[in-house]
């Protein structure tokens, strides 16, 4: 029953003691007016002092694990809250299997209802199982609190404005089948670690030898010892391995995306990704997509950085499969810069011819590249020098996954 209706009540009862004299209406009329009042002052001041609080269990989690979403709710006054609600706006794409949602009126949300009751001073805490099925950036809240008199005629709300926020990195898989020798997709590094010199660190200088490149001579060491000098590189360990993932999951000129296959890509990211500071190189990302709400490209050159897989994994999670640029246009541009005994991996679901030209070129120029290929397309054919153009299957739908199946094609 609304409060105007209880006051029409009121109003109505008032009249008829003084139309029919009736003692009895009147002190109903009374009743009604002083527990209107009650409850006016009951749902005025049933929110003040209620303190809510949010808490995420992690802030990061991997596909496939299960966090834990408390929510406590405290009452510090002497006014008991005889019933609340409480809605809270949390993703669509996570799973809780033991709370009571409803769909939102904003796309992606879901309302999260709990219902509860307070004493004076009195605080509830309850927890939620959040299983995490899709990986992404969410957000939880804000949330509404509603609540008022014990009979619910008058009613208060407030909102909780407060957001907390999850990651949920994709799925990190072992890589199997590779079908090379060496065990090693990107080429054996055990043999490759120790073929690059670092041309920016030099330490020291020899006479010049027949062959040697005019950029390798030191000109200052040339003029002072009057004969040529050549400069003597440090031999670097490290190898770089630097992976494009293209976004696009449907041939032009067509716009879309398909699920299975961008999902399977960036499950094939991750696990190379980790893979291979696993096995000693240095990782980069490049995606021909923004992160999320941003302007800025999606860009890791390669890094032995502590973090650099974390910081792999979090930008995979923003990815959405909108691409802004042809990924051979990424590989065009950032592929020049990328240290030349580095490997550059592009992992795609619709090989083009433009992008296969853009791998010979640099595979004639003496780069190593490599190809995985999402999903069963036709991958072109290109008469120039051969590349290593690898399968990932995706035959098993990317929630159901347990390894990247990684076959050669030629």
């Amino acid at each position: 029953m609304l409060g105007g209706a209880w006051l029409f009540i009121t109003v109505v009862f008032l009249l008829a003691a003084i139309i029919f004299r009736e003692v009895p209406l009147l002190l109903v009329a009374l009743l009604f007016f002083l527990a209107s009042g009650v409850a006016r002052l009951w749902a005025r001041y049933a929110l003040e002092r209620v303190d809510y609080n949010r808490r995420l269990s992690v802030s990061r989690a991997f596909f496939g694990e299960t966090i834990t979403l408390g929510i406590r709710v405290a009452n510090r006054k002497p006014l008991p809250l005889p019933w609340m609600r409480v809605e809270d706006e949390v993703p669509e794409d996570l799973t809780f299997p033991k709370g009571k949602t409803s769909p939102s009126h904003k796309p992606t949300r879901l309302i999260l209802f709990n219902y509860l009751s307070l004493g004076w001073y009195h605080q509830l805490t309850r927890r939620f199982p959040v299983q995490c099925l899709r990986r992404g950036h969410f957000a939880f809240g804000p949330a509404t609190i509603h609540s008022g008199d014990l009979f619910g005629f008058f009613q208060k709300q407030v909102s909780v404005d407060n957001l907390d926020y999850l990651v949920v990195y994709p799925r990190v898989v072992p890589l199997e089948a590779l079908g090379i020798p060496s065990r090693d997709p990107f080429g054996d590094l055990r043999i490759r670690r120790h073929l690059f010199e670092d041309p920016v660190q030099v330490v020291s200088t020899r006479d010049y030898a027949y062959g040697d490149p005019l950029k390798r001579i030191h000109w200052k060491a040339t003029a002072r010892l009057r004969r040529l000098q050549s400069r003597v590189f440090e031999a670097t360990t490290t190898v770089d391995l630097a992976l494009f993932l293209d976004t696009r999951t449907v041939q032009m000129p067509f716009w879309g995306r398909t699920e299975p296959l961008l999902e399977t890509a960036v499950i094939a990211a991750a696990s190379i990704s980790s893979y291979a500071i696993q096995e000693g190189y240095r990782i980069g990302l490049y995606v021909n997509e923004p992160y999320r709400h941003a302007d800025r490209m999606i860009r890791f050159p390669p890094a032995d950085h502590p973090d650099q897989l974390q910081r792999v994994l979090e930008a995979l999670a923003h990815v959405q499969g909108l691409p802004m640029y042809p990924i051979e246009d990424v590989l065009s541009k950032e592929g020049r810069d990328i240290p030349w005994g580095s490997t550059l991996a592009v992992i795609t679901a619709v090989p083009s011819e433009a992008l296969l030209a853009g791998l010979t070129r640099f595979r004639r120029a003496g780069r190593r590249v490599v190809l995985l290929v999402v999903g069963a397309p036709q991958v072109p054919q290109v008469s120039l020098d051969a590349l290593p153009v690898y399968h990932i299957s995706d035959e098993v739908y990317w929630r159901e996954l347990k390894a990247v199946q990684v076959t050669p094609e030629r």
